[in-house]
């Protein structure tokens, strides 16, 4: 980054923490009919780490993969597909751990029927606020995964991983194993789609399971294929998926060890039309969002309210309809103004809905 602009990050900053800064007001971008770009540029652009990635992760991913296969004996007994149509016909909310979950996390222990599948690192979160979460999606094979458990959280970690009594968790094979000696509640596995062949026929020699998640890298990417590809999911609905750093320079809804120091950042337009702040591994993670909405058949709702996804320099994506959280919700609950003539049909005031 220029001098200039990491001036005025700091001046920022300064404005932020004297609590001088005020949220702005507002509204979504106008639509586009198509991006900027085509889906297999944006396929391109998310794969362009693969190989760096597997050079790094493939000894390590081997290495989990044999210590889970001898501690729990058979990945296919334990397996996602357990869950195979669990959401059929029926929306389903996957939550990634971005800055605007901030905003309207807390709606989501009121959403009555609606699925809820969220990535681990939300786990604190979700607990403080009361939301009970159907899946928990692990991703990463690094020990951080262990301390994203309760980082920022109010509580300590001995009592968030209490709490996972109750909790079921979807695992990558490769999933740290001292993360699954923590979890105390029920474990499922899955295999992630890898393109290399020689380290599949390595997975393959431990034990040939193929219950498979295209994940784009990324662990709402897992998330949101377990509900679409495995459990039948539709519509999906997506929060806290913001690929990109906040307008205050937050990375997550809490307080993270990736606020202290940016970085090297690039330049990306959010839902509003405003400039923000992202790692370019992050732009390419929503790329591949971008290019799943534009090639799979499906309702697409972004109910962040905020970051990257589905948004150009040009204008959001008309194939994912932005809406507010609680936009959403008055769309299954509309009836409840009816409640009254409904259930206590003697009543002297009629409503008319539409």
């Amino acid at each position: 980054m220029e001098e200039k602009e990491l001036q005025e990050l700091q001046e920022l900053k300064k404005l932020r923490d004297a609590g001088h800064l005020v949220e702005m007001k507002l509204e979504f971008q106008n639509n586009i009919d198509n991006p900027p770009i085509t889906p297999k540029e944006m396929f391109a652009q998310a794969s362009s780490g693969d190989v760096a990635t597997m050079e790094y992760w493939n000894d390590i991913w081997l290495a989990n993969i044999k210590a889970n296969k001898e501690k729990f004996g058979s990945f296919a007994a334990h397996s996602i597909g357990k869950f195979y149509n669990h959401f059929q016909y029926k929306p389903c909310i996957v939550a990634g751990a971005g800055p605007s979950l901030k905003r309207n996390g807390h709606l989501l222990k009121d959403r009555g029927g609606i699925g809820l599948i969220s990535c681990l690192h939300n786990f604190h979160f979700m607990e403080d606020n009361s939301v009970d979460v159907d899946f928990y999606v692990t991703l990463d094979a690094g020990e951080v995964t262990s301390e994203e458990v309760s980082e920022g959280g109010k509580n300590t970690p001995e009592f968030y991983w209490e709490r996972t009594k109750t909790k079921k968790l979807l695992a990558f094979i490769g999933t740290s194993p001292r993360l699954l000696e923590k979890w105390q509640g029920e474990i499922y596995f899955f295999s992630a789609s890898i393109p290399s062949k020689k380290f599949n026929d390595e997975v393959f020699k431990i034990e040939k399971f193929n219950c498979n998640l295209s994940t784009g890298g990324n662990v709402l990417g897992a998330c949101l294929y377990a509900a679409k590809g495995i459990m039948g999911a539709n519509p999906i609905v997506f929060v806290g998926a913001d690929f990109c750093f906040s307008y205050m320079h937050k990375f997550h809804a809490w307080d993270s060890k990736y606020d202290a120091k940016l970085g090297n950042v690039v330049k990306m337009t959010d839902v509003y039309g405003n400039k923000v702040l992202s790692w370019q591994s992050y732009a390419n993670f929503k790329a591949w969002f971008d290019q799943v909405t534009l090639s799979v058949p499906g309702i697409w709702i972004n109910c962040s309210e905020g970051g990257t996804l589905g948004a150009f320099p040009e204008g959001n994506i008309i194939g994912i309809k932005q809406m507010k959280l609680v936009n959403l919700f008055d769309q299954y609950t509309m009836s409840r103004h009816l409640e009254d003539q409904c259930l206590r049909p003697e009543t002297e005031q009629t409503t008319i809905l539409f």
